[in-house]
């Protein structure tokens, strides 16, 4: 039996970044930059009205100044010509700055008189234009790796890019793996229970950047075990949940080594989890989760999700926080404990009311897990423990 901190490194070193594809921008959101994208041309790409009202050639014209205007300059359709003293362009935001024009007088500090603008007293001294590049310049830079946000999209839109290159996205198969189990919406026949375990963590692996594949249950027997595992073919990482322990009827270590992988370790010194095995074929990885749901899920969280950030070149980061305890707790075991916890409005943080490995209900309610090192000593309200929140 290893440490978690072992079983960790162990699982990150059977990765690696995947190879690049190229995408349209469309389709970037949420992907990962694989290359730095540099901007095509500056943003704006024409020194523009920050407002609406009157472009004019002079710098600090006084109260009472008056323009003939001689043209307009809307947004997609500049004026033509140079400007000079004492003329004035109809100008609104987004707009061209019409040649030889130096300053946008605001609309509210005009008063027209036919085809004549006169500045009003007070007026407002600042220039309001924006500049060619005032944004960015040409060749300004988005630095990879770096997960694309909406905002990001928008940024990549203006520096002129159509397509970016992102990391492919990393192919999971989940198999679960029982006799006893059965989809939701199936009526139980006696001795089943319903399959929850795929459901999260498909849809974990999915909120981190992965394509997730759920393949059909596989039966306790050599038979299932190898058709199911054949489906997952074509999968960068391939996780099954149940049958990793060592009883009889734990048939999944055998399954995946008929399978090609050549399995790393078998058991982790923690709760809930240590029924946890893991190892690599030659064109995929293979993680065999407890069976238990909340045990699954927690592992999945420890192990899982650094694997896949990995396979997406994400910088690594442990989540990790320092709260202070609302209640005391027991002197830990000899195994690192994960016990699911809340987060409380004034910053502290309690451990649930049970730590049963078996109740969703529990995991549920929980937003995170407070972690105990083995042989932890007894720790009193106030005290302050390591925390990793649930991801969404």
């Amino acid at each position: 039996m290893i440490s978690v901190e072992e079983a960790r490194d162990r699982l990150l070193a059977l990765v690696a970044p995947l190879d690049i594809e190229e995408v349209p921008l469309r389709q970037a959101a949420g992907r990962v930059l694989a290359r730095d994208a540099i901007a095509h041309g500056p943003q704006p790409p024409f020194a523009a009205s920050a407002m609406d009202g009157y472009a004019v050639a002079e710098d600090a014209p006084e109260a009472g100044a008056r323009f003939r205007v001689v043209g307009h300059s809307t947004a997609g359709h500049p004026h033509d010509g140079p400007v000079g003293p004492g003329e004035a362009v109809r100008i609104f935001t987004g707009a061209v700055i019409p040649q030889g024009t130096r300053r946008v007088l605001i609309q509210e500090d005009i008063a027209r008189d036919g085809e004549v603008a006169i500045l009003r007293d007070g007026a407002d001294a600042a220039p309001h234009i924006r500049p060619a590049g005032g944004d960015f310049d040409a060749g300004y830079t988005l630095s990879a790796p770096r997960r694309l946000s909406s905002r990001d999209l928008a940024l990549l839109a203006a520096m002129g890019l159509a397509t970016v290159p992102v990391i492919r996205k990393p192919i999971v198969a989940l198999i679960a793996t029982g006799d006893e189990l059965c989809a939701p919406g199936t009526a139980l026949a006696s001795g089943q229970i319903i399959a929850s375990n795929s459901y999260a963590l498909a849809a974990m692996f999915e909120a981190e950047g992965a394509e997730t594949r759920l393949l059909p249950i596989a039966r306790d027997n050599a038979a299932s075990l190898a058709q199911v595992f054949d489906l997952a073919r074509g999968a960068d990482l391939v996780i099954t949940t149940g049958g990793a322990s060592v009883g009889e009827h734990d048939l999944v270590a055998g399954a995946a080594t008929a399978a090609g992988v050549s399995l790393d370790f078998q058991r982790v010194a923690m709760r809930p989890g240590k029924p946890l095995m893991a190892g690599r074929a030659p064109d995929h990885a293979f993680v065999g989760l407890p069976g238990n749901p909340v045990s699954s899920i927690v592992c999945a969280v420890i192990f899982v999700l650094p694997m896949i950030r990995r396979m997406l070149a994400r910088p690594e980061a442990s989540g990790e926080l320092e709260r202070p305890l609302e209640t005391n707790l027991p002197a830990n075991g000899p195994r690192a404990h994960y016990m699911r916890a809340q987060q409380r409005p004034d910053g502290s943080v309690a451990a649930s009311s049970s730590q049963d490995s078996s109740l969703l209900r529990i995991l549920a309610e929980a937003d995170c897990l407070i972690v105990r090192h083995p042989h932890a000593p007894e720790a009193v309200a106030g005290d302050p423990v390591v925390v990793i929140p649930f991801p969404d």
